[in-house]
């Protein structure tokens, strides 16, 4: 999957080096811009169409609401998420409408901006691709929490939705197919187990084998994410 290209806005030149820092930890995701306000932003979005944009609200010149408002008017197709000290409602409630995929106060984590980040990368695979969603696609976007239940209470006995999860998520943070060997490593499980799960995952149409054929010995097993 190629890299998710991200434009960041943001005023204040310590906290814009540490988002740009943060947001490059998390992989599959790229900076290919930044810029000090509203103004300076609008015009490299237009010039780099990221897919992403992280951005401030209090800024001069240009805030974030009305930079967010003048990109949903020219109906420009990307992303936002807010990353901010704004905490009064109305200005939550303001972004929120405009349809900001996340908002992330500050003072913040590396974790919390982590979390979110892996959190957009999912949807990103999920929507980038497709032209119709099915009704439990749609439920698994937009209610992840609950979808997570809804495995919870159908999976096999001995199959937990947490691992599950982490599996899934190893899976999806990978370049190429990977071997149950190299799930079962990555997670920390016994090869045995990491492969009833990827069995499943397989039977639930969530992965698919590819066959490497080395030169001695039994073919193998290879799983990426549909």
């Amino acid at each position: 999957m190629l890299p998710i290209h991200v434009l960041l806005i943001e005023d204040d030149p310590m906290v814009r080096e540490v988002n740009r820092q943060f947001i490059e930890q998390v992989k599959g995701f790229h900076i290919i811009g930044t810029a000090n306000n509203g103004v300076e932003g609008l015009k490299l979005a237009k010039q780099l169409k990221p897919t992403l944009i992280v951005m401030d609200i209090f800024m001069p010149e240009l805030d974030g609401i009305k930079t967010l408002q003048n990109l949903r008017e020219r109906d420009a197709l990307v992303d936002v998420i807010a990353v901010t000290a704004a905490n009064d409602m109305k200005t939550i409630q303001q972004m929120l409408q405009l349809g900001v995929f996340d908002y992330i106060m500050k003072p913040f984590t590396f974790k919390r901006m982590e979390q979110t980040f892996e959190n957009y990368r999912q949807f990103h695979v999920k929507t980038e691709k497709k032209k119709e969603l099915t009704q439990l696609e749609l439920d698994e976007i937009l209610h992840p929490s609950h979808a997570t239940l809804k495995d919870a209470i159908h999976l096999p006995k001995g199959l937990n939705a947490s691992t599950l999860e982490k599996i899934v998520l190893f899976i999806e943070k990978q370049t190429t197919a990977v071997s149950a060997e190299e799930v079962a490593t990555g997670i920390g499980l016994a090869r045995v187990t990491a492969r009833r799960y990827l069995d499943y995952l397989e039977k639930q149409q969530k992965v698919v084998i590819d066959i490497q054929y080395g030169g001695v010995g039994r073919p193998v097993n290879q799983y990426r994410i549909i």
